[in-house]
């Protein structure tokens, strides 16, 4: 059975504008396109668009972008009122038919709805999602991640492990490779064949294995759970429950 991989980083309550998000997200692309050929153009849903093209072609530039989160606005049900703790939301795709996408939830500061989070769900087409399922790929996908949006956490892993890793309430998912905040405490020392990488003074990209880690395989789960346990000791793995960000 093939695994339902994806790349996710999440950060709690952060004000920013629609600018702010702009520029971050405008590094975020800029960086993404280096890591594989399919991510040098990401298309928008909008009325009108040729039928030939999956969606309207977006320009990884400020101007652009801010636009982009600003139509992105939650709003209110009947009067249409911008809900401004809720930030913004929108998503892009790169192709027609097994596109790779991406969710991104940022600016928000409420302690409600669930956290920031830029997600990246990677094509299911064959020799794509082979070419993208590759520790070094995610390793710079992982680190244009952490460059741009400067998560408490990010992880690559496929829905399965998560399952069978994760525990019972709030916190930090552990995956294939996982991006760790320095925020969040101190790494402690972890067993071969973990690797470590500093991403800037930003925080560390665990990778617990040069090849696929996967729920199918027992060995795979029980080493994932045993340096997850590691960093749980260590402090790193619970997330306290979210306050509003400062004004």
């Amino acid at each position: 059975m093939q695994e339902d991989y994806y790349v996710g980083a999440y950060w709690g309550p952060r004000k920013e504008t629609a600018l702010e998000c702009a520029q971050r997200a405008e590094l975020f692309f800029h960086m993404l396109a280096r890591c594989d050929p399919s991510f040098a153009q990401w298309y928008r849903a909008g009325r009108g668009f040729p039928r030939e093209m999956p969606g309207w072609p977006v320009r990884p530039e400020v101007k652009e972008l801010e636009e982009f989160f600003l139509k992105g606005r939650h709003r209110t049900g009947v009067s249409k009122k911008a809900i401004e703790d809720m930030g913004f939301r929108q998503m892009l795709w790169n192709a027609k038919k097994e596109a790779t996408n991406i969710h991104l939830s940022c600016g928000k500061y409420s302690p409600w709805g669930g956290p920031n989070v830029c997600l990246l769900y990677p094509s299911k087409e064959i020799p794509v999602r082979e070419r993208l399922l590759r520790a070094p790929v995610l390793a710079e996908v992982l680190t244009s991640m952490a460059t741009a949006w400067d998560p408490d956490f990010a992880v690559a892993t496929s829905h399965e492990m998560r399952h069978l890793v994760k525990k019972e309430g709030r916190e930090v998912d552990v995956g294939w490779l996982t991006y760790l905040s320095r925020r969040l405490g101190t790494l402690p020392p972890l067993p071969t064949p973990v690797r470590i990488e500093p991403v800037g003074a930003l925080g560390w990209l665990l990778a617990l294995s040069p090849d696929p880690m996967t729920a199918s395989n027992p060995e795979h789960v029980a080493f994932t759970a045993r340096v997850r346990e590691l960093l749980d000791r260590a402090g790193l793995i619970e997330r306290p429950e979210p306050e509003p960000a400062s004004e």
